[in-house]
């Protein structure tokens, strides 16, 4: 937890200085069918379980003074999924978005990333009246990647700008990222991929230009606050040069 008299974090023992920390995480949330199956379990259940640690993590994020936390939910590739199990994903967000509403004094302000067209018309109500109902909070704030692809993102920001008019000359990375979803949020400073795998599948592709990457072989329904720390602890080790020496 942050120590304000020092201005340092304890994780895992070890204090880290304040300004050490990542202000955005971004994290791709995989291995709950992985989970499951070990478990001799329906993958559903490695999905609510999942649910859960999200849950767990967001708070602790929330409780050592991280401003932006962003999660890769369900992808614009995830539809291809058996229906049974897509049904099941919308459910589990519609009560994570009923839940949220008895949190509301928690100070979280909660974003939605990826184009909500194709979702039921009450996971959109829902998701535009929490939208702005947390507007105006300034505690940590939560963005949810929900039928999100990276590619998908540039090319609806590609045609809006289209759309505009612009000339070739007036489209800078500037202008362009003032028409992605994560407009006026700061790219990510750390991406955590849980499970082993090592890829982006197709998330945050812009935002993820100068981000560090930390790979862990923890299944995410297994994933805890010690883990986050032990990602975290790898980023505040690395120098961040940005192309210069």
């Amino acid at each position: 937890m942050p120590d304000k008299s020092t201005h340092t974090v304890s994780l895992n023992g070890e204090q880290i200085p304040v300004e050490a920390m990542p202000k955005h995480i971004a994290i791709i949330m995989d291995g709950n069918g992985r989970w499951a199956k070990k478990r001799g379990l329906p993958r559903n259940m490695g999905h609510r379980q999942g649910a859960k640690t999200f849950s767990d993590i967001a708070k602790y994020c929330r409780d050592i003074g991280i401003s932006y936390l962003t999660v890769y939910t369900f992808s614009t590739e995830n539809w291809i999924r058996p229906k049974e199990e897509v049904d099941y994903l919308m459910n589990l967000l519609s009560e994570y978005l009923n839940d949220v509403k008895k949190h509301e004094k928690e100070n979280i302000r909660l974003c939605f990333l990826g184009e909500k067209g194709p979702l039921r018309e009450d996971l959109k109500k829902k998701i535009s009246d929490i939208e702005e109902r947390s507007a105006k909070n300034d505690g940590i704030t939560i963005n949810i990647a929900l039928n999100y692809g990276g590619r998908d993102e540039i090319v609806r920001a590609a045609r809006k700008l289209a759309a505009q008019g612009m000339r070739p000359e007036e489209i800078t990375e500037e202008t362009f990222s003032s028409e992605l979803d994560t407009a006026a949020i700061p790219d990510p400073d750390l991406l955590i991929r849980p499970s082993g795998e090592q890829r982006l599948s197709n998330f945050l592709l812009w935002q993820l230009a100068y981000t560090e990457f930390v790979f862990m072989d923890v299944l995410w329904p297994d994933f805890t606050s010690a883990d986050l720390n032990d990602a975290i602890l790898q980023f505040s080790r690395r120098s961040r040069r940005y192309g210069g020496l």
